[in-house]
């Protein structure tokens, strides 16, 4: 007796598991991360247009995202940084 593809009493339930793995769970956590992978995406597009809004008033786009990496650091991280900035440049007679 041959089966059929459209024969679904032996066909697995949505929810059925498959090596220990949920099928369902699987591919809830997979829509999730596509969705917020197009989220990031969204909001990368925002940050450019931001960039070029800020290039487009005179500003330094280079500057503001060294400012943005500054600000994510911690005080005395920051203070550390620009201490050995200074001792290298007198070093190097800057």
């Amino acid at each position: 007796m041959a089966r059929d593809a459209t024969d679904t009493a032996e066909a697995p339930a949505e929810s059925a598991q498959w090596g220990n793995i949920s099928a369902d769970r699987l591919r809830s956590l997979i829509e999730r991360i596509e969705r917020l992978e197009e989220e990031r995406k969204a909001l990368s597009s925002d940050i450019k247009d931001i960039f070029a809004e800020a290039k487009s008033a005179g500003f330094d786009v280079k500057v503001m995202r060294q400012l943005i990496r500054i600000r994510k650091q911690e005080p005395a991280e920051v203070e550390e940084q620009e201490t050995l900035l200074d001792v290298y440049r007198r070093a190097l007679g800057m």
